[in-house]
C-alpha cells in the first residue's frame, strides 16, 4: 500500500489560504487551483520515465530527454477542469479524457453520467484530477474505469482530501499513487470535507446559489 504524498510547502500553505477564504472572488479561487495544481504536478510527474533524443543547439549537438509513455489527463466533471490547463502548461502533448461524475447528494454516492474514454489504445499513464477527496467515491468510480480500460499506471491529484478519502482508495487501489496538497480534519454529517474549502466546482464557475 503506497502512503499519499502530502505536499510540504510554504506556498501550498500560502495558496490554501486563499482557496479556503469565503471572501475569494472566483478569478482568485480560479488562479489558487491553477498554483496548487502546478505544485501537485511537479510532486506526481517526478517519476516519468524519458528517452534520448538528439538535438542541435546553436552550439553544438547534444542528448537531450523527452517523456517516453503516453500520458492522459482525466479531469473529474466538473470541478477537475480547473486543474487541466496548468498540468497541459507542463505536459502539452497530452491527452484529455473527460469521466463525467457527480454525487447524490442524498446517498453521497457518485453517479456516472458521461465518459469519453475510447474502446482501445489506453494511454499509459493517466493522472486523475479532482480539486477534492471526500468519500472517495467518485475518484474510486474513475480509477475503476481507467483500469478497466487498460491503463496501468494512474496518479490521483486532488487539492484537499479527507482522511476517508484516503482510507478508500489507499486501501481499494493501493498500486494508484495520491498527491495532495493537504489532509484535512474529516468529513461532516453531509459529506463535506472540514474545514475544507465549500463546493469547488461552485466556487470555479461562479454558481453558488
Amino acid at each position: 500500500m503506497k502512503p499519499p504524498v502530502v505536499l510540504d510547502h510554504p506556498l501550498v500553505d500560502c495558496h490554501l489560504t486563499v482557496l479556503r477564504d469565503r471572501e475569494t472572488t472566483s478569478a482568485e479561487f480560479r488562479q489558487s487551483v491553477r498554483r496548487l495544481s502546478m505544485l501537485l504536478a511537479h510532486s506526481a510527474t517526478g517519476g516519468l520515465a524519458t528517452s534520448d533524443v538528439q538535438i542541435q543547439t546553436p552550439i553544438q549537438a547534444m542528448t537531450g530527454k523527452t517523456l517516453a509513455s503516453r500520458i492522459g489527463l482525466v479531469p473529474i466533471l466538473r470541478a477537475g477542469i480547473g486543474m487541466v490547463e496548468p498540468m497541459l502548461d507542463l505536459i502539452p502533448t497530452s491527452e484529455v479524457w473527460h469521466l463525467g461524475l457527480y454525487r447524490d447528494e442524498e446517498t453521497a454516492k457518485p453517479v456516472s453520467y458521461y465518459s469519453k474514454l475510447p474502446e482501445s489504445s489506453p494511454v499509459e499513464v493517466a493522472f486523475v484530477l479532482d480539486p477534492m477527496l471526500a468519500t472517495g467515491g467518485s475518484a474510486a468510480l474513475a480509477c475503476e474505469t481507467l483500469l478497466n480500460w487498460g491503463v496501468s499506471n494512474i496518479k490521483m491529484l486532488s487539492i484537499i482530501s479527507a482522511p476517508e478519502g484516503i482510507d478508500r482508495m489507499t486501501t481499494e487501489f493501493p498500486q494508484i499513487e495520491l498527491h495532495t496538497c493537504v489532509i484535512d480534519e474529516r468529513l461532516n454529517e453531509d459529506a463535506f470535507i472540514v474545514p475544507g474549502l465549500g463546493d469547488a466546482g461552485d466556487r470555479i464557475f461562479n454558481t453558488i446559489t
